[in-house]
């Protein structure tokens, strides 16, 4: 493994209709300040420009609040704007890549849906931690493959990373996945498309902080 190594807790992911232009640092500060410990900058409808724009930004504001700052599937802004690091899918290239391209300290996240052999593989090659999911509906990601809380539990005991749950975690459903073994949540739609993003954060965070989950972590 190498680079810095992730919090555990809320790990809020952007979203262009849930986070628009004009609202986007707000919404994530609110965010931050609700308990996220970790922001993921993802945007598939913006230009190239657009996203380099706001990422800058963002980059800006989580630097000031001390919270790392991803890019989703784009190892090249994030090498561009010195982003904390960058969040890879099935086709984005991979983990060793990452790594070459930014440094020994760069954050770099690898998703493995259902798949424990593809995080064994991401973890040999320096990812700095694996997401698993989705594991209940998901918005963003409908058609995604679906993977049982067991999975999380078999990945805390076979790597040495932190392991990040994905894919329609509520503050309700959520408890079970830290109590699997989820060291992070990471969350859309349950924290951006809401009225409030500091208060929907809020309760997220403290599914962290539960004794049920402190227990389970000791």
């Amino acid at each position: 493994m190498a680079g810095a190594r992730l919090p555990d807790g809320l790990y809020a992911i952007t979203d262009s209709v849930c986070t628009p232009p004009a609202s986007l640092c707000l919404q994530v500060e609110q965010a931050i300040q609700g308990g996220a410990r970790v922001i993921q900058y993802r945007d598939k409808q913006a230009t190239a420009a657009q996203r380099r724009q706001r990422a800058t930004a963002l980059l800006v504001l989580c630097r000031s609040l001390r919270v790392p700052l991803l890019i989703n599937d784009d190892l090249e802004l994030a090498a561009a704007i010195g982003a904390d690091g960058v969040h890879l899918g099935e086709h984005d290239g991979t983990a060793a890549q990452a790594r070459a391209r930014l440094g020994p300290q760069a954050l770099i996240g690898v998703s493995c849906y259902d798949r424990l052999q593809r995080a064994e593989q991401a973890q040999a090659e320096g990812a700095s931690y694996v997401a698993f999911g989705r594991f209940f509906a998901s918005h963003s990601k409908p058609a995604a493959r679906q993977a049982p809380p067991e999975l999380l539990t078999e990945a805390r005991r076979r790597l040495a990373l932190p392991v990040v749950a994905i894919g329609g975690i509520t503050p309700h459903n959520g408890a079970a996945l830290v109590r699997a073994g989820a060291n992070l949540l990471a969350v859309i739609h349950g924290v951006f498309c809401t009225s409030d993003s500091q208060r929907a954060a809020a309760q997220y965070a403290a599914l962290f902080t539960a004794p049920d989950a402190m227990t389970h972590r000791a």
